[in-house]
């Protein structure tokens, strides 16, 4: 269930969670769009999956490949196209812009890129499309197994086409959770170490499978209790969290306050688990 908030500013100072301004309609067509450009694109990835490609640096860790690149300009264009006078915030292709305008798209063309360049299969697309600040459609895409998880303001979360909740899981001593690693990382920085060690020796299992998008939309499946990680990106989170809190996890900063899409760092869990979890972060934050 959403929060409902009251707020003055133009955009509901971008609070994600509060009173959607569409019609059921509306929203509903906005779902289906992108769901079918998610699809769309994920041909694209599972195709060139199987295919040499073309892989540059970002960084030193950071990859991004010609299959990247291609989803991203089909997603855009088929955006565009539809929609000329919306703003798109993304990986590979977007601009530097404020996010705060009426209506934004926010895509990671190819979340798991380093996976997919190794011949990993665990990689995703992901779609988020944001309204007047109401965080409004979350798409989350999977090529590889055909699953596509989504929800919007006015639905509950679905896995193709079921409805899904989180686990029920009630002590994080019997979780499988999971989380990730920023790419950018040196001696002497916040780098997840220090929270992946307190989170291994409290949960029953953690997991890294390498896509922020599949992990937050695994808790909302209830197949993991809950993820955590830092040093993110508004295309890693944005999609999953609508998805997630939609199926009933807790979707947070790392101090407890609702997630936001300056937020760069993210936990999302079953209540239960959500609580535990902040007090493992707190206990062990620099």
């Amino acid at each position: 269930m959403l929060i409902h908030t009251e707020n003055n500013n133009e955009f509901n100072d971008g609070f994600l969670w509060g009173n959607s301004h569409l019609s059921d309609e509306q929203v509903s067509h906005y779902l289906r769009f992108a769901q079918n450009i998610a699809l769309e694109a994920g041909t694209i990835l599972r195709t060139g999956f199987y295919r040499n490609i073309e892989v540059s640096k970002k960084s030193d860790r950071e990859l991004v490949t010609s299959i990247d690149v291609a989803s991203e300009k089909l997603l855009r264009k088929k955006i565009f196209s539809e929609f000329p006078d919306h703003k798109i915030l993304s990986e590979e292709l977007g601009d530097k812009q404020d996010m705060d305008v009426p209506d934004l798209w926010v895509i990671d063309p190819l979340d798991g890129t380093n996976n997919f360049a190794h011949g990993f299969p665990v990689f995703a697309v992901s779609i988020a499309f944001i309204h007047r600040g109401i965080l409004e459609v979350g798409v989350v895409h999977d090529p590889m197994r055909n699953e596509i998880f989504v929800a919007s303001s006015r639905t509950d979360a679905y896995l193709n086409g079921v409805k899904i909740t989180v686990s029920r899981t009630e002590d994080i001593s019997q979780s499988l959770i999971a989380t990730g690693f920023p790419y950018h990382r040196s001696p002497g920085t916040e780098n997840n170490l220090d929270y992946f060690i307190s989170f291994w020796y409290a949960a029953q299992g953690i997991r890294r499978a390498g896509s922020a998008a599949l992990d937050i939309c695994y808790t909302a499946a209830g197949r993991l209790d809950g993820f955590w990680e830092l040093k993110l990106r508004p295309w890693d989170m944005s999609a999953g969290a609508l998805i997630a809190k939609k199926a009933g996890a807790v979707v947070t900063d790392f101090d407890g306050n609702p997630w936001q899409l300056q937020s760069d760092r993210i936990v999302v869990a079953n209540p239960k688990i959500h609580r535990q979890m902040l007090d493992i972060i707190k206990g062990n934050g620099k």
